[in-house]
């Protein structure tokens, strides 16, 4: 069972002089969730090496169980600081692919040809794909076998627009995912604001926010697993 999980290279918050990337928590609790399945885990970003940890998600209020276990993990620590060049990744050597979250991932993302062109490969050849939180931003261009959007007709969720006025970044994101993902024909579905909730459709596997992280792996490690 070979996954892949890819994260952010951006690390600038728009035109502020706030610095962001992937939330740790989206990639930790997944990361073990696959890991502790016995799960083999490549990790690849857009320029490879360390990808940007927002700073956010390292303050105390944002730790978790997973977080911790991260960080007392120098494996790990190294296995993140070494990511794969995303243009290198080959679709075939892997069994899913998994998308943690951050606002990182709106800028470059959801906009990288590598990435657009890995998710399309793996739904062609029928493997899971996953993404949670700010993540389901990279199916902003992704298209079906007939040129329609990925995410059209299908189940989604996302960060909601009421999470992202809550953190006060609603006009400093480039787009909000959800409203992109319903623009692109997506069925979206939400729970309450920072509670976990995982949408699935087909191959396809979204959470709303960082309380759905660890849901969101199980849902396609079960995928894996049919």
């Amino acid at each position: 069972m070979k996954i892949l999980m890819v994260l952010t290279s951006h690390d600038q918050l728009g035109d502020t002089e706030h610095k962001t990337g992937f939330w740790l928590e989206e990639f930790a609790a997944p990361y073990y969730v696959f890991l502790d399945a016995g799960a083999n885990i490549t990790l690849a970003s857009p320029k490879g090496g360390q990808p940007p940890i927002d700073p956010n998600s390292s303050v105390p209020d944002a730790q978790t169980p997973a977080t911790e276990r991260f960080n007392q993990d120098t494996d790990a620590q190294k296995v993140l600081a070494n990511t794969v060049k995303l243009a290198y990744v080959n679709a075939n050597n892997f069994d899913a692919i998994f998308y943690p979250g951050g606002h990182g991932p709106l800028w470059d993302l959801a906009e990288d040809q590598h990435s657009i062109k890995l998710i399309q490969e793996f739904y062609k050849q029928s493997k899971p794909v996953g993404a949670v939180c700010h993540a389901p931003a990279v199916f902003k261009h992704t298209k079906d076998s007939k040129g329609d959007p990925l995410v059209k007709g299908k189940s989604v969720t996302c960060f909601t627009n009421t999470e992202e006025d809550a953190v006060q970044l609603t006009d400093i994101v480039p787009f909000l995912v959800e409203d992109m993902l319903k623009e692109n024909g997506g069925h979206f579905e939400r729970t309450q604001d920072w509670q976990s909730h995982v949408a699935i459709d087909g191959l396809l596997v979204t959470g709303q926010n960082p309380a759905s992280s660890d849901a969101t792996a199980e849902a396609l490690l079960t995928l894996l697993k049919q």
